[in-house]
């Protein structure tokens, strides 16, 4: 599943692919947003921890994975 993060007053988007479905990541983000926890923590394909304060998210937006073509084949 690929999460993209908004953080407020950072010039970038977080961009990570995760192993979560749609509805888990949309649990942990409503839960850090309702105070339950401080940060909205993700964890991505690869193992890395990616942790954002809660009262710093502008926007998540939580779509498919990314299919990566490989090779020189006709489009």
């Amino acid at each position: 599943m690929e999460v993209k993060i908004g953080v407020q007053q950072a010039p970038r988007e977080i961009v990570l692919e995760s192993g979560l479905t749609a509805e888990e990541v949309e649990r942990a983000v409503s839960e850090a947003l309702a105070g339950t926890t401080q940060l909205l923590t993700l964890v991505d394909d690869r193992g890395r921890k990616v942790m954002v304060p809660a009262d710093r998210l502008a926007y998540v937006e939580i779509g498919e994975p990314t299919v990566r073509k490989v090779g020189f084949g006709a489009m």
